[in-house]
């Protein structure tokens, strides 16, 4: 299922280069809280194909080299997306981001702090945490930074999902 979004168009050049990046930051991050992935990772995914560039470059504080273009960044997020959008679409797992702007000094680049809230079928709760520096090239996002990467509540495990609710029902008895 595919929702109409409406947002700025790729296309769309503002002659100001601040206001253009902090338009498309706003508009982006708008677009990411307010998809659900219960209902389609495809979203997301059109989301990234919208606002990235060619030659994004993502990162993150493990010291990892960075991901460099965008078929391979966005081969990592579909891996990302997939399973999330399976456990929340079949197991029952409920899904939630928030975030909030910080300010920052670069007129190219855009801060943002971002809140995951993961709530299992059986009430346990994991949620994540994260900051993101994203830098802009006129339209596009060329590079993304994630950092501050905190976790509060253990990982969810199969337990807390529903996969086995049909086989959780005591077996019947034939007399």
């Amino acid at each position: 299922m595919t929702k109409e979004n409406s947002f700025v168009a790729g296309e769309y050049i503002d002659p100001n280069p601040s206001t253009s990046s902090q338009t498309r930051e706003r508009a982006l991050n708008a677009l990411i809280v307010q998809t659900s992935i219960s209902e389609s990772f495809e979203e997301y995914l059109e989301i990234f194909d919208t606002f990235y560039g060619e030659d994004i470059e993502a990162s993150s504080e493990t010291g990892e080299e960075p991901i460099r273009g965008k078929a391979r960044v966005r081969s990592l997020l579909f891996n990302f997306l997939v399973p999330l959008h399976v456990m929340a679409e079949v197991g029952g797992l409920s899904i939630s981001i928030r975030q909030s702007a910080i300010p920052g000094d670069a007129a190219d680049e855009r801060h943002s702090a971002w809140t995951l809230d993961l709530v299992g079928a059986s009430g346990r709760t994991c949620t994540l945490s994260w900051r993101t520096l994203r830098k802009w090239n006129g339209s596009r996002v060329v590079c993304e930074h994630h950092y501050d990467h905190q976790q509060s509540g253990g990982p969810l495990t199969s337990i807390d999902l529903r996969f086995d609710a049909a086989t959780s029902d005591p077996p019947s008895t034939i007399h």
